[in-house]
């Protein structure tokens, strides 16, 4: 029974305590639990501080949880099996792909045979009924791992960005080879001077370029 979660102690706001150094305020965590009852998510409003977690929308099932993500953006998502349409394994194992923090909630003699399915796929299996400091340290691990990933992400978009930058500034600069008889010194200046008179990126005038003789 998930009520007997509810066992041991476990810090109940995110507030510093008298004598620490402040901070900056971190974003919210967004957190959305699957589950067919109610019971944890009564469970995890009551543990989680509201200055650090907020709750979208609950899921009642693996399906609706997937339409619900198409559109909301989430952290940690703690599913609670079985469901109604998928045991659990499936849909974690499913939205793995992203930079959300999945915990999976399952009875604990199911505990081993469920991380061994799931645990390469970076999803982190409890068991209940476990303890209120089991469950809050298990979300502030998943917190953690998120937010790494989600800069772990920013930084690969960004590299692809430049990169993908520089594969349309070289495709410009042999257009203006080929068609004007430039040198690739030539048309290297010629692009960085018009982005600068123009006040364009380079990418922008080498798009430009592109449009006027990639025909």
């Amino acid at each position: 029974m998930l009520s007997t979660m509810m066992n041991t102690g476990a810090p109940r706001t995110g507030a510093p305590r008298a004598g620490t150094a402040c901070t900056v305020p971190k974003a919210k965590r967004r957190v959305m639990i699957v589950s067919a009852n109610d019971k944890i998510l009564d469970f995890a409003a009551d543990l989680l501080p509201p200055g650090e977690f907020v709750f979208e929308e609950p899921a009642r099932s693996a399906g609706e949880a997937k339409r619900a993500l198409i559109q909301a953006r989430v952290d940690i998502l703690i599913i609670n099996s079985p469901l109604p349409d998928d045991f659990g394994t499936e849909l974690a194992i499913e939205l793995s792909d992203s930079t959300m923090g999945i915990l999976l909630l399952v009875k604990n003699d199911l505990v081993d045979s469920t991380a061994y399915k799931v645990e390469d796929f970076g999803v982190l299996t409890l068991g209940k009924p476990c303890g209120k400091q089991s469950f809050y340290q298990a979300v502030k691990l998943l917190s953690a791992t998120s937010a790494k990933l989600a800069r772990l992400d920013e930084k690969n978009r960004t590299l692809e960005e430049k990169m993908a930058d520089i594969r349309m500034v070289n495709r410009a600069k042999w257009l203006l080879i080929d068609n004007l008889g430039m040198n690739e010194k030539d048309a290297h200046h010629y692009i960085e001077k018009r982005a600068m008179d123009s006040r364009q990126t380079r990418r922008e005038v080498a798009e430009g370029i592109i449009r006027t003789y990639d025909k």
